[in-house]
């Protein structure tokens, strides 16, 4: 049984301002579609970027369907005008450029779920501001001369990193901050200290990451400090990706992510086997892509008891897969649909057997579901959590299924996992699969 497959929101007629308005940046076009306010004002140093930077963002708004207005007035952060905005940018903020009504202003906008970019010198901003710098992830610190680095993308699936290969070599001007987001943000990529001189967090150097914000999205790049930042064509995919995120076009996992240890980097299957027929191609890029089937590649080397497993994962289309979790060790893969738990991939069925769905015995809450799914040629990450009998899953961070085995004929306490080849048809990617043990607990408690 097939259903509509859940596409993206179509946005169109986005008018675009052209140049800065002097005064509280009016709303203009785009009635139906979302809007974005760049906010560059400055109190301490100007970056001569900012032009180049606005004019970048109104022509990502051209492409991505979303309406830009800029302005340097602070007096545009009322709550009626800020309502008008889906994001706000800040671009290459510096000093103190809100008073004390425009922030209380700012944080109900966030708290009401509005969405926050920060480019470069938004971490150069407001530092007597708690909010703001809990938004921001991190307040800048120092930085060394302009130089080429190497950025290390930790994140695939976020749109703002998803176009992105493993490593990025680029030229900026790269900030040390005060500190490190990783404890309360989601760190998208980090820099490599050892690859350009200056750097001074000691080997551990988010350079952009995003968080869910007391009820805001918030997104951070530390790029943006060049002209040519503005011209760079993966600078600008980056920089849409994050906005997109922002104003909620594209969904995504941004709770803070420690202590997970890689089961396939996108480099090596050691301890794989694929069970049945079919395969999966391994791509430059560290995807395992699907093909023929029905079989599947499952972790053989070791079981797991207690964990938290993600993994990002992208449809062509009307494809078929799934995750297979708490099976025992097989060369037939029939023996964990028989044994185990399918989290369902495809999302064109049933609603017990549609993305999301422990396949057979429990559908995702679906209004959840279709809320934090992207549609196909999009990626998007599972965290599929066991404990004890109980088994919860996660899709770009929103809980959407939370189920409890009760079969005597299965348990989930002990076994394999494995992502499935479902048949010829079917080209289902993955990528970054990684776990994290968790403490054994005997509780099936339905709390999170």
């Amino acid at each position: 049984m097939r259903a509509t497959t859940r596409t993206a929101t179509a946005v169109a007629g986005a008018a675009v301002l052209l140049g800065c308005v002097s005064g509280p940046a009016a709303s203009q076009g785009g009635d139906d579609g979302k809007r974005v306010l760049v906010f560059s004002k400055t109190a301490g140093f100007r970056h001569d970027s900012i032009p180049e930077g606005i004019a970048a963002v109104r022509q990502l708004g051209e492409s991505n369907g979303f309406t830009v207005d800029a302005t340097e007035d602070a007096a545009a952060f009322t709550s009626r005008n800020l309502r008008r905005y889906d994001a706000v940018v800040f671009l290459s903020t510096t000093g103190d450029v809100l008073d004390a009504a425009q922030q209380t202003a700012f944080e109900g906008y966030i708290r009401h779920g509005g969405g926050y970019v920060g480019i470069h010198a938004a971490a150069d901003t407001e530092y007597d501001w708690a909010f703001y710098g809990g938004l921001a992830g991190a307040y800048f610190q120092s930085h060394p001369a302009i130089q080429p680095a190497t950025v290390t993308v930790e994140d695939s699936a976020h749109p703002a990193t998803s176009g992105l290969a493993r490593t990025w070599n680029r030229t900026d001007e790269w900030y040390n901050y005060r500190s490190n987001p990783r404890e309360k943000a989601h760190v998208l990529a980090s820099l490599d200290e050892s690859s350009y001189t200056g750097g001074t967090m000691n080997g551990d150097h988010p350079i952009a990451w995003c968080q869910n914000y007391q009820g805001g999205r918030a997104f951070y790049t530390g790029g943006g400090h060049t002209k040519e930042s503005y011209a760079d064509p993966l600078f600008r995919r980056h920089l849409a990706g994050g906005i997109r995120y922002a104003i909620g076009d594209a969904q995504a996992d941004c709770r803070p992510e420690n202590g997970y240890r890689p089961l396939f980097d996108g480099t090596s299957l050691d301890g794989w086997q694929q069970a049945g027929p079919g395969s999966f191609t391994l791509s430059d890029d560290g995807t395992l892509t699907s093909s023929g089937g029905m079989g599947m590649l499952w972790y053989a080397a070791s079981g797991f008891t207690s964990y938290s497993l993600k993994l990002d994962w992208k449809m062509a289309g009307d494809d078929n897969s799934g995750v297979f979790v708490g099976f025992p060790p097989s060369d037939d893969p029939w023996s964990a649909v028989n044994n185990g738990y399918e989290i369902q991939i495809d999302a064109t069925d049933m609603p017990e057997k549609t993305t999301g769905s422990v396949y057979g015995f429990r559908s995702a809450d679906l209004k959840k579901r279709d809320r934090a799914l992207n549609p196909p040629g999009e990626w998007n990450t599972y965290e599929i959590r066991v404990e004890g009998e109980r088994l919860r899953v996660w899709l770009n961070g929103v809980k959407i299924n939370d189920f409890t085995n009760t079969d005597p004929a299965r348990s989930l306490r002990d076994g394999h996992i494995g992502i499935q080849n479902h048949g010829a048809d079917d080209q289902v990617s993955f990528r970054n699969v990684r776990i994290k043990e968790l403490p054994v607990k005997a509780s099936t408690s339905q709390g999170d």
